[in-house]
This record gives structure tokens, C-alpha cells and sequence, in this order.
């Protein structure tokens, strides 16, 4: 199925409103979702909208949340997305952080009680694009061991980092702490499909090549030891200064089974030109202008930016089958 990107977050926002989710919170959702999958991040994208739509059926997700924001320092925001989907809460994070950011230097917002971060990419451009740099990170269930373990104790635990560059798009830095992100299994279990055998372990910490196998065992950390380490460091970020809960403590985003799973997030914002004044515009553009220099060299998130340029202008190409199922969400009375 060809459909336009306006059309797209239209349909998938009437199938959260039409079981139960309010129209802001479902525009939000249905937008992050469509620009996941436009960014070419499938795992967050569509294939989300089944499961979110059972979590907020059985009430593991509560669709009507209320989003309660206290500032109890001048730069400090607590966000409590009420156990409702983490969308409407980084919107007003985004919201409420910008005009923070630019009158003290820096600020932060810790949310909690909150559900799937989704592309973490996305929210940090939205800063980048305000000409502000941000550090976002979110814990997740566990999936992953720490480093000589096999009993899942940290989440994926992505990280993600937005920096404006003067007069070009901004640099997007979006990595997952496991060697991929869990999503890409859970699609390839979806799909019936088999995953490179550096993705995941089985549950004795043997590789797998079974997408289905490796959801029962730890996704491998990205750079060994250094990617369980920062694992810790996230989780202390996202879940210990939040009030969250522990990615050990949280239940499955897959399956409508279980309490909310209570996650976090972490959000940084820094002005960049707080402390060493105009200038920094000129040596960030200036390192940015040599990495380019060399032939073969990318800038981090040009091609997410790029995919989901052509598709605001061209469309997407959606799977026939997944629309099929997505359509049949909607409640009829």
C-alpha cells in the first residue's frame, strides 16, 4: 500500500482514539510511530501499533493518562506520564525544556511512570532544530546481562545525542547499548525470519541464529564489556534519578501481560553557546566540515533525515498485510 505521510498519521491515530486514547495523546503517538517507519526504524514503527493497542485495551498502558509536570529546581523538570505512552510526556518535555534551556544554560527533565521511548533520534532533533544540543537516554525491560552474566538484568538502554551545525541539518546520534535494538529481533520473530548470530544469545549464552529463541535469552552488548557498562550507566540515568522503574523490574512492551512496566527517560538540553559564547557555531561547523572532507564519510543521522524527507514527500510504501491487521484495531460500535 502506497499512502501519503499526512494520511498515514491519520489512520493510525483513529485507531488510538478509537479504542480509548484521547486525540492529543493519539496524535502523538500515531506521529512517532509514522516517523519511525519513515526513518526506516521499523521495529519502532508500525508494527508497535498492536501491541500498544492491547496494552491499552487490557489497561497495562492507561490510554486516558494524565501527564503531571513539577519543577522542583529553576532547571529540573519531573515528568509523570501518569502510566500512559511516553509520546505526550516527551512532548512536553520538548515543550517546556527549550525556552528552559535558553534562559539558564542548561536544564533536564527526568520522566517517569512512563512506556516506550521509541527513536530516540527523533526527540533530540527536535532540540537540534531548536539550535540546541541534547542527551536523551531510556531504559528498557531487560533484555541484555551484565558483562560475564546470563540472567537479563539491564535494558537495551539506548542513548541518543543532537547537535546543531550552522547552516546544515543537525548530527543525530542514536545507538542501542545491545548490538542491535530488541525491536529488530521482535520483527524477525514477527516475520518468521533468522537474525545474524552476533545479535543475540540463547538462554545458556550461546549465539543464535533464532529470532524466536534469542527473546528468551539476552541480546549481545554492543562492545563487550563497554556496552554493559554504559548499560549501568543508562540505567541509573533513566531509572534511579527518575524514580522509574528498573529495567529488571519492568514488564514486557510486547504483550498486553502484567503491570505497566513504569519506565524512564532522560533528557539533557545545553544551550552551546552558554559558556564560550557565539563561537562554538563556528568550531562545531568547522568539525563537521572536516568530517565531510574525506570521501566515504556520513554524518551521523543523515539518512534517517534523508528517508523521512522523501517520504513526507513522496509517501511510504506500507505492507498490505500489516495495514490489514492495523485496520481491524479499530473498535466498531
Amino acid at each position: 500500500m502506497h499512502i501519503s505521510f499526512s494520511e498515514l498519521e491519520r489512520q493510525i491515530a483513529s485507531v488510538f482514539e478509537a479504542n480509548g486514547v484521547p486525540a492529543t495523546a493519539a496524535l502523538s503517538v500515531a506521529k512517532s510511530l509514522v516517523a519511525a517507519e519513515a526513518a526506516g526504524q521499523s521495529g519502532h514503527g508500525l508494527r508497535r501499533v498492536q501491541a500498544y493497542v492491547a496494552q491499552a485495551r487490557s489497561g497495562k498502558v492507561k490510554a486516558d493518562a494524565h501527564v503531571a509536570v513539577t519543577q522542583p529546581r529553576p532547571s529540573m523538570l519531573s515528568i509523570d506520564a501518569g502510566l500512559g505512552f511516553a509520546y505526550p510526556a516527551i512532548d512536553i518535555a520538548v515543550d517546556r525544556l527549550v525556552p528552559l534551556a535558553k534562559s539558564q544554560g542548561i536544564a533536564a527533565a527526568a520522566i517517569h511512570r512512563s512506556h516506550h521511548a521509541g527513536v530516540l533520534a527523533l526527540t533530540v532533533e527536535r532540540f537540534a532544530e531548536k539550535g540546541l544540543i541534547a542527551l536523551m537516554f531510556a531504559n528498557a525491560p531487560a533484555s541484555m546481562a551484565p558483562w560475564g552474566g546470563r540472567r537479563p538484568l539491564f535494558g537495551t538502554n539506548p542513548i541518543a545525542f543532537g547537535l546543531p551545525v550552522p547552516g546544515q541539518e543537525p548530527i543525530i546520534i542514536d545507538l542501542a547499548l545491545s548490538k542491535v535494538a530488541r525491536g529488530k529481533v521482535m520483527e524477525a520473530h514477527q516475520k518468521g525470519t533468522s537474525i545474524p548470530d552476533d545479535w543475540a544469545l540463547d538462554p545458556d549464552g550461546n549465539p543464535t541464529t533464532d529470532a524466536t529463541i534469542a527473546l528468551t535469552g539476552t541480546m549481545a552488548p554492543a562492545g563487550g564489556a563497554k556496552g554493559a557498562a554504559l548499560a549501568l550507566m543508562v540505567e541509573v540515568l533513566a531509572a534511579s534519578l527518575t524514580g522509574a522503574n528498573y529495567s529488571f523490574e519492568a514488564s514486557s512492551l510486547f504483550d498486553d501481560q502484567g503491570p505497566a512496566p513504569a519506565l524512564g527517560h532522560f533528557i539533557i538540553a545545553i544551550d552551546p553557546c552558554a559558556a564560550a559564547g557565539e563561537r562554538v557555531n563556528s568550531r562545531i561547523q568547522l568539525l563537521a566540515e572536516e568530517m565531510s572532507r574525506e570521501e566515504g564519510v556520513r554524518l551521523p543521522g543523515r539518512r534517517g533525515l534523508g528517508l523521512r524527507a522523501l517520504a513526507l514527500q513522496n509517501g511510504l510504501e506500507v505492507d498490505d498485510s500489516l495495514m490489514q491487521a492495523i485496520e481491524k484495531l479499530i473498535v466498531r460500535h
